[in-house]
């Protein structure tokens, strides 16, 4: 439909902006689509990360703010993967909501290669897309806009947090989130290269991977730390929320918390 008093494409920006930047505690709701001037749909990398919890309640948020300011009735359908490693059932569901001639789609892809084609799709169908998070690769793309953290500057944060609590010297490793996943490797460049700036400071392991949840990622933490229990460690870097509670589940069980220095990325309410 054409919205008179609000353009789709402000519209869509304007519930990315919000739903990225509500806090927590905002409980979503069910929204009514029998009268909607305008179906969005919001898919995130998956449900289960108070992150994405946050940003659904961002979303509804947007949906009420809209509805009293503009007079715009939205309907917002909340709709992801199970987990944050299934890249097929995400693509499936960007297809789905093509298909279903949706007004518009805001996306966090798990894979910013793997997502592109069914962006592509939306294009052809000329479907507004707003990318969330996590960027997507943008040749022969066309996104409404991007909203982001600035997740290498986050990422050099990071790493100049840990040169100055460790006074500039020591020994780190990094654990990594997953293989696609564009937020989180920009966290982990930009931490990388923070920590190049620091003679004394030496980058021990940066090659293994947290997967998906918190509990793949405590079970990684305890094999990772196995591996090099003839080295000493001084600091270590998670670059997500998953990959940094698991690793602290981990330091806990092996009486190391408190003793490691450790920097991570994101929060929770258990963080």
């Amino acid at each position: 439909k054409t919205l008179l008093k609000y353009g789709c494409r402000s519209l869509l920006t304007a519930v990315a902006v919000i739903a990225l930047m509500i806090s927590d505690g905002v409980t979503p709701q069910a929204s009514a689509a029998d009268d909607a001037d305008y179906t969005i749909t919001v898919i995130p990398k998956g449900p289960t990360h108070d992150f994405w919890q946050s940003v659904h309640a961002g979303a509804i948020k947007a949906q009420k703010e809209l509805a009293e300011k503009k007079d715009v009735k939205l309907n917002i359908v909340w709709q992801g993967p199970l987990r944050e490693d299934d890249r097929n059932s995400q693509i499936q569901v960007v297809q789905a909501n093509v298909a279903k001639g949706v007004s518009a789609i805001v996306l966090a892809p798990l894979d910013s290669r793997s997502l592109r084609n069914p962006v592509r799709m939306a294009n052809s169908r000329k479907i507004p897309v707003v990318i969330i998070d996590s960027d997507i690769e943008r040749k022969g793309v066309d996104l409404v806009s991007f909203v982001a953290t600035d997740n290498y500057k986050g990422g050099k944060l990071a790493g100049e947090e840990m040169a100055r609590i460790l006074d500039g010297k020591g020994n780190v490793v990094m654990l990594r989130y997953a293989v696609g996943s564009a937020s989180t490797e920009a966290r982990e460049k930009g931490f990388v290269d923070a920590i190049k700036e620091f003679e004394g400071i030496k980058l021990i392991s940066d090659n293994q991977y947290a997967g998906a949840t918190a509990e793949t990622a405590r079970e990684k933490s305890g094999s990772m730390l196995t591996g090099l229990k003839d080295q000493k460690i001084d600091g270590i870097y998670c670059p997500n929320e998953s990959s940094t509670f698991g690793m602290l589940r981990t330091l806990q069980e092996r009486n190391l918390a408190g003793k490691i220095k450790f920097v991570g990325f994101d929060s929770s309410p258990k963080l």
